[in-house]
């Protein structure tokens, strides 16, 4: 074929040249018109007349699924065609289908090697740069939507299929750390399907952003999923940080590097993700202060530290660079430093963080900062600890209202 230039335009259409038999599946094709010039493509579809309504596969319950990989063809016929435009290179048909559907032939009913929802999520998270902690999340939330099964393609990303899909995890029943010895299951926390969602959002969000689809369906649905409120949030006095920080512990051990790592956050109020791979050259030095403004591994919201005098001392010890220990093993090992400090709480990395917030809180530091120095996307996330200040002192009140009553009562028995 000769070269062609001018504006081009693509649809998919039922059996051009109109050779189907009654009641007998026909092709779907890509036509491409540039100027007065038509061009067909074939897609590997074929479907009954009486499925194809305009311009869009109905009345089979493979529908979505077809229109997807119609959708997905015709785009990629469109991009090579248009980019042979901007080359000034011949539009040649048979070319066109081989940089569109590789090796395959495109009567084999094969898919192109551009995927759907689900496969475009299981990539995009590998290629983020995300933590290994966060990356197990986001892939539980993918097991979750393959299980479920409403949301496999773009065009299932409706509002209707992520309330389907939220019924799915209310209903869902696991056995988890706590059960699986003896065997019973347990729903999810409302905490958890909060956080599957967040998740499913925030790769939707991606890719509007990449231009794979037009709106986000959460958008639609603002306020339908709440996390729900947290009870209480754990966290250390300064009393019990200090006996923590008092323990002596043999150099070189895990419960030393344990101990030191959880100070370390204490301090600084780092999620453990960035702790670990936090090290001095990411300071800028001024006037005795080391000062760090980062993006969080978790979330890529900005956080900004200054080390105080217990964390520089301990990354100081460490040669500069924060030693490297799996979560696991180092939140077992937490378990431990607790106990020999006599604490009796649940002690983990997140607790560091808490500790820090509640401790930032307790010295009036505004709540607006101590956001900015976790790195909180919302400061509804900050709130969380002042609401447990809150707490505190209502306890002081009971205090003085209890010594109030016991006055009282001791003036009626005399």
């Amino acid at each position: 074929m000769g070269k062609v230039q001018g504006t081009m335009t693509t649809t998919v259409v039922f059996d051009h040249r109109g050779r189907t038999l009654q009641g007998r599946p026909g092709p779907l094709e890509v036509r491409v018109t540039v100027q007065s010039r038509v061009y067909y493509v074939g897609t590997g579809v074929k479907v009954l007349r009486s499925e194809w309504r305009a311009g869009e596969v109905v009345n089979r319950p493979d529908a979505d699924l077809l229109n997807e990989r119609l959708d997905i063809i015709n785009k990629a016929v469109a991009e090579e065609v248009n980019d042979r435009l901007i080359r000034d290179v011949p539009i040649d048909v048979a070319e066109v289908k081989r940089a569109v559907w590789g090796n395959r032939s495109d009567e084999d009913g094969g898919v192109l090697n551009v995927s759907p929802f689900l496969d475009w999520f299981e990539e995009r998270v590998q290629l983020l740069g995300l933590a290994p902690g966060t990356i197990k999340h986001y892939n539980t939330t993918l097991a979750h939507l393959r299980a479920c099964g409403y949301i496999k393609t773009w065009r299932q990303l409706t509002p209707e299929n992520v309330r389907k899909f939220d019924l799915y995890l209310h209903g869902l029943r696991i056995k988890n750390a706590v059960t699986r010895a003896n065997g019973k299951e347990v729903a999810l926390t409302q905490g958890t399907i909060h956080n599957q969602h967040k998740n499913l959002k925030a790769m939707i969000a991606r890719a509007v952003v990449e231009g794979r689809c037009q709106a986000n369906p959460y958008d639609r649905l603002r306020g339908e999923f709440a996390r729900g409120e947290r009870e209480t949030v754990e966290y250390l006095t300064k009393d019990e940080l200090w006996r923590i920080e008092a323990l002596e512990l043999d150099d070189g051990g895990i419960l030393a590097l344990a101990r030191d790592l959880f100070v370390f956050q204490a301090y600084t109020g780092m999620g453990y993700s960035d702790m670990q791979s936090f090290s001095l050259s990411d300071c800028i030095e001024s006037d005795g202060r080391w000062i760090v403004a980062k993006q969080r591994q978790k979330t890529g919201a900005t956080y900004y530290v200054q080390l105080l005098p217990p964390a520089l001392a301990i990354v100081k010890k460490y040669g500069g660079a924060m030693p490297q220990v799996a979560g696991q093993v180092y939140n077992r090992n937490l378990k431990a430093v607790a106990a020999m400090a006599g604490i009796h709480k649940r002690v983990t990395s997140h607790v560091a963080r808490h500790t820090f917030a509640t401790w930032a809180l307790h010295e009036e530091v505004p709540i607006e900062r101590v956001a900015k120095m976790l790195g909180h996307t919302n400061i509804r996330q900050t709130q969380r600890y002042a609401k447990v200040l809150a707490e505190d002192v209502y306890k002081e009140f009971d205090r003085m209202a209890k010594s109030l009553t016991n006055k009282t009562t001791q003036k009626q028995t005399t």
